[in-house]
């Protein structure tokens, strides 16, 4: 890893600030001075202004197959069973980016990379997600057209969704939001005088669960990883 990247992750600094703090002859490698461009840290003794660097936590990335009636959180009050009971132990502090209700199954996102939690979870980055709803009464026609303009809930109108229904009986609807408001795609239906049955959660970003079982969870892809972050 370079040396640059290195005291990012390791929270010294930013990138630009690391280069500078490397001219400013303030890092050694193993006891000798560092120098920009070359470097690269592979269980090396680094010292900033003669403190050791302590090594980056390892960033962990995994995607779940949430079953309902499973919390989304990394702790429950009343004792409930957790997305991390499911995962277990592996070493690092995970938490869910994100979240997705009690009662809905689908794609839940656990790391401990904060800057990429919050980055996923910023309103300004409209991170598409995508669900499978099912519903009580036929959705009508002019639903679709609600969900694009927006639907107010809770005293604020929301952004534009997409809406296609996917079964001959008009109750099955693949819905894709661009923002994740709390209990969003419930509250809109129930705004139209319908009411979700069952709600599942198949994507975010270029994330998808494919033949993942419920319950199930695995690590991301570097490419997948890749995506999620912009190609940085």
């Amino acid at each position: 890893m370079r040396l640059q990247k290195y005291l990012a992750e390791a929270g010294i600094a930013s990138r630009r600030k690391a280069e500078e703090l490397i001219l400013a002859g303030q890092v050694t490698i193993n006891g000798k001075t560092a120098q920009i461009g070359g470097s690269y840290i592979d269980g090396d003794v680094v010292l900033v202004s003669g403190n050791p660097v302590e090594a980056a936590e390892k960033l962990v990335y995994i995607v779940l197959n949430k079953p309902a009636g499973i919390i989304s959180s990394a702790k429950d009050q009343f004792g409930r069973q957790t997305v991390l009971d499911i995962v277990g132990n592996l070493g690092v502090r995970l938490y869910p980016v994100g979240r997705l209700d009690y009662h809905s199954a689908g794609l839940v996102l656990l790391t401990n990379d904060g800057d990429l939690a919050q980055k996923m979870t910023h309103p300004r980055h409209g991170m598409e997600k995508c669900y499978i709803a099912r519903v009580k009464l036929p959705i009508k026609p002019e639903d679709a057209s609600a969900f694009h303009v927006g639907l107010t809930i809770d005293g604020y109108k929301t952004r534009p969704a997409h809406l296609e229904i996917i079964d001959k009986w008009g109750k099955q609807a693949k819905i894709t939001l661009f923002e994740g408001r709390n209990r969003q795609i419930r509250k809109m239906f129930a705004a139209l005088e319908n009411e979700v049955v069952s709600l599942k959660r198949i994507s975010m970003g270029e994330i998808a669960l494919g033949n993942l079982k419920s319950g199930a969870w695995r690590h991301l892809t570097p490419s997948e990883v890749k995506s999620l972050k912009g190609g940085e």
